[in-house]
């Protein structure tokens, strides 16, 4: 398996000058720092491609050991357009997450023991600019946009695609439009029956998603709580 972070973006809702990854946390490290040293810990090392965009050096700068996939257009794309362009190095399972993610490690581990094509949720929350999600007779993701109309929950911006799913999309986020996030490929994949997308539930597991400072407040204060 290899991972993906989509990390192209200008993060312009948190108000920051350096792209969201290299946000400073509580413990003294950085988004980005933490999401790669977590994923080294269940891939290994040289699984790891980094999608940047917006001052795309200051991320290459931090990590000069990874590989870098550059979205020329990251101000006129979404991150549909990120991840085709890293999806399509790779003949593995991958794993992608955005980078304004912070996680308890064991979520990782529930999405790779999972072994199919996965998506991370949250039963316990449904915000309304948050992408959700509902599920088919047979438990598996059906739709998955921020307009749900009977929602089950949110998805977190984990997400796992199987080898032999990948091709599948890859060329849907080359269908989809410019500015769609990556949940619409999925989502079209999903309505018509081409990939089955297991839910992966947090179950009480932290995992957030930092979108707005009251984000990073949460995440700040759930790293001091776990270091007390």
């Amino acid at each position: 398996m290899k991972a993906v972070i989509l990390a192209a973006g200008m993060g312009t809702r948190l108000g920051s000058l350096v792209p969201k990854p290299l946000t400073e946390l509580a413990d003294g490290t950085m988004i980005f720092d933490y999401q790669v040293e977590q994923l080294e810990r269940v891939l290994g090392p040289d699984s790891i491609a980094v999608v940047v965009g917006y001052k795309k050096e200051l991320l290459m700068e931090k990590r000069p050991e990874l590989l870098y996939v550059y979205n020329a257009a990251y101000a006129t794309t979404n991150t549909a357009k990120s991840l085709v362009r890293a999806v399509t190095k790779f003949d593995d399972d991958v794993l992608w997450l955005n980078g304004d993610v912070y996680f308890d490690p064991a979520v990782l581990d529930k999405l790779i023991e999972a072994g199919c094509s996965a998506a991370l949720v949250d039963r316990s929350k449904c915000g309304d600019e948050e992408v959700k999600y509902d599920t088919d007779g047979e438990g598996f993701v059906r739709n998955l946009s921020k307009s749900v109309a009977e929602p089950l929950g949110e998805a977190v911006g984990i997400n796992v695609i199987s080898r032999d799913d990948r091709p599948l999309l890859a060329e849907e986020l080359a269908n989809v439009s410019a500015h769609d996030y990556f949940e619409k490929a999925v989502e079209n994949l999903t309505l018509a029956g081409k990939i089955r997308l297991k839910p992966v539930f947090l179950d009480g597991l932290f995992c957030k998603e930092i979108d707005f400072q009251e984000d990073l407040e949460a995440v700040q204060a759930y790293i001091a709580k776990s270091n007390s």
